[in-house]
């Protein structure tokens, strides 16, 4: 009777030598993973979560709240996301900027060059992969959100000496009220993908990586170029106070985000003969003609009390008063506090909205102002209170402007 031998194991070498080589990009991948540290995972698990809550959200919105009474059939599963801005970018990735010789000669123009180019040309190499536009977008927002809400919390580390104010800072951060246009087709989350780890590489002296950052900000909002002048300012600084690299070269770096909205600009000038096309096109369809701040204010304030309006166009205009005496606070603390780069960046996008014909969307840009989550997370671990009491005004807030983007009351 034979016995079986034992299988000798193969030696390591060859193991190795056997082995099909890992893919590039998965190693890359892996490699991204090892380097998040716990801190890191605990904010990207607080970000799923919030994702998952929002769209159950969506799903529940779209049985409860159906655009026509009386239907019987729920709406599909991505009409929740389909709003507004939204389907501009949509439209432009889709049909370009100018189709079939259609511009703003024609009547009823969507005034669709008054958005930047950066989503709607990222939107449509997504496409190639996702082939449902919509379900193409919000894959943008969610990666780039994560990322977002990644670099925030580095960030507010660095401010902070708190261990949790990386975690608190993206609590108030994804908790806050207009919290649902980063995870729908807008621009905030990609913005904020770019500007945030910008910042974070300047306040590191990596003025090459912020500017390359920066420049792709640009691509996407005009808000980019607040952000440069902000990162300039800080290199300013940085030399003055005898830190960074004191080069010519270095300095060079804080233009390189101009040539993105110039290129636009060229862009459009060859196809309308306007250097301006995109601030005419939000002067015409979004009544950003220019007023003083306190015309600005008055007009809102009549919008928002004045009887003018439906109540949902009231409401609307009494979030734009409450944002923008936000912001005003925020850059008189951050004045006070001598964090001058981060005011210019607050204020210049303040006087951007606020010299409208009334204001518009300044709830939204809350989001991108970053010193403002990591100052309350900072007076949240100062006064244990105050986290409860933001939470306990910011959740149904929150719901309320989720559910009316979601169910297309927004405007209204």
């Amino acid at each position: 009777m034979s016995t079986l031998s034992p299988v000798r194991p193969a030696p390591p070498e060859s193991r190795a030598a056997a082995a099909p080589p890992e893919p590039r990009a998965a190693g890359r991948l892996r490699r991204a993973v090892a380097r998040l540290t716990p801190a890191d995972r605990s904010v990207l698990w607080l970000y799923l979560l919030t994702r998952v809550s929002l769209w159950i959200t969506a799903h529940f919105a779209r049985w409860l709240f159906p655009d026509r009474s009386g239907t019987r059939e729920a709406a599909p599963v991505l009409a929740p996301f389909q709003r507004w801005d939204a389907n501009h970018y949509l439209h432009i990735a889709r049909d370009g900027y100018f189709p079939t010789g259609s511009g703003p000669w024609t009547s009823g123009w969507d005034n669709r060059e008054a958005f930047f180019p950066g989503y709607p040309v990222l939107l449509r190499a997504v496409h190639t992969v996702v082939p449902e536009w919509t379900a193409a977008g919000l894959l943008i927002s969610f990666v780039a959100g994560a990322v977002a809400v990644l670099a925030l919390a580095r960030i507010a580390r660095a401010y902070l000496p708190e261990d949790a104010a990386g975690h608190r800072t993206a609590v108030l951060f994804l908790l806050s009220p207009c919290a649902v246009f980063l995870a729908a087709g807008y621009t905030e989350a990609l913005f904020l993908a770019f500007a945030l780890p910008a910042w974070l590489a300047a306040m590191r002296h990596r003025w090459a990586a912020a500017a390359v950052l920066t420049a792709l900000g640009t691509t996407v909002r005009v808000s980019g170029l607040f952000l440069a002048a902000a990162i300039g300012l800080l290199f300013l600084l940085s030399v003055r106070a005898g830190e960074g690299r004191r080069t010519w070269w270095s300095a060079g770096w804080t233009l390189l985000p101009a040539l993105p909205p110039a290129a636009y600009s060229w862009y459009l000038h060859a196809h309308t003969g306007d250097w301006m096309a995109w601030k005419h096109a939000q002067e015409r369809g979004w009544y950003r003609t220019f007023h003083t701040p306190w015309e600005a204010w008055a007009n809102t304030w009549t919008g928002a009390f004045g009887g003018t309006q439906s109540t949902g166009y009231a409401f609307m205009f009494q979030a734009e008063l409450a944002a923008m005496l936000v912001g005003l606070a925020l850059v008189a603390w951050l004045v006070r506090r001598r964090r001058w780069p981060e005011a210019v960046y607050v204020a210049l996008s303040l006087w951007a909205l606020g010299t409208s014909y009334w204001y518009t969307s300044v709830p939204r840009a809350t989001l991108l102002w970053w010193p403002l989550w990591i100052g309350l997370a900072a007076l949240s671990l100062r006064r244990p209170w105050f986290r409860a009491a933001y939470l306990c005004v910011a959740a149904p807030v929150t719901t309320l402007v989720a559910l009316t983007f979601l169910t297309g009351r927004w405007a209204g």
